[in-house]
């Protein structure tokens, strides 16, 4: 019996362009003053210092810091230094309004359904945390944060790696055959399935052709209680 459902965010819940096509220029647009602006604020001091760690120039100055996370948005590196900083650059764009989370109209009705079915809801992102938390806290739909018991990020481990299902199992105390998890990414699913998971194939688009996972076109289509 499913008694939780994790799911995945970009091409999930959200449609992938809105990353790409807002939430990445803003940040990369706003990166250089947001930085200048707040460098002796503790979270932006401790993203930096993960920067310079990360790309191995520890006296690195603040202007080569920006380079170097320029670079890093150009080429969708996952770096943590980058993503704490994005994330702080999209929540000031949330708040003021400049945009709000993209979400398909039928997940809300399903993840409302689920958790009066009683399931815990939860997110596993390759986002920051508090990044999806923000996407959820500002969506299109509103607040939507209540509805979920946990967030996972990077943190636990890759999307691709068996391990990083069985680390979100042991977190959220339920064994891997009363999870299921949600994603558009069949290398994602293959790991969760790996680990024990039952997986649903979300496809906005063309199927994929070489996934083995049960494939639907939208939330309304999944039905937990018959897994």
């Amino acid at each position: 019996m499913i008694r939780a459902i994790v799911t995945d965010i970009e091409g999930t819940t959200s449609d992938i362009q809105f990353v790409h096509t807002v939430l990445f220029p803003y940040a990369r647009q706003h990166l250089a003053a947001f930085v200048r602006e707040n460098e002796a604020d503790a979270g932006v001091a401790a993203a930096l210092n993960a920067v310079r760690e990360e790309s191995g120039s520890a006296q690195a100055s603040l202007d080569e810091l920006i380079t170097t996370l320029i670079g890093y948005i150009d080429q969708d590196r996952k770096s943590p230094g980058l993503k704490a900083l994005q994330g702080m650059i999209w929540r000031a764009g949330y708040l003021e309004g400049q945009f709000t989370g993209h979400l398909y109209p039928d997940v809300l009705p399903a993840l409302q359904r689920w958790q009066q079915q009683g399931l815990g809801l939860y997110v596993y992102s390759s986002g920051s945390i508090a990044a999806q938390k923000l996407l959820f806290g500002y969506s299109d739909e509103g607040d939507l944060t209540s509805l979920f018991s946990g967030y996972f990020d990077t943190g636990v481990g890759a999307k691709r790696e068996t391990q990083s299902y069985r680390n979100i199992a042991e977190k959220i105390g339920l064994a891997p055959d009363a999870i299921l998890f949600l994603s558009d990414i069949h290398q994602e699913l293959d790991a969760a399935a790996q680990a024990g998971w039952h997986t649903v194939q979300l496809i906005r688009d063309a199927a994929d052709n070489v996934s083995r996972h049960h494939q639907v076109n939208d939330f309304s289509q999944i039905k937990p209680e018959s897994i």
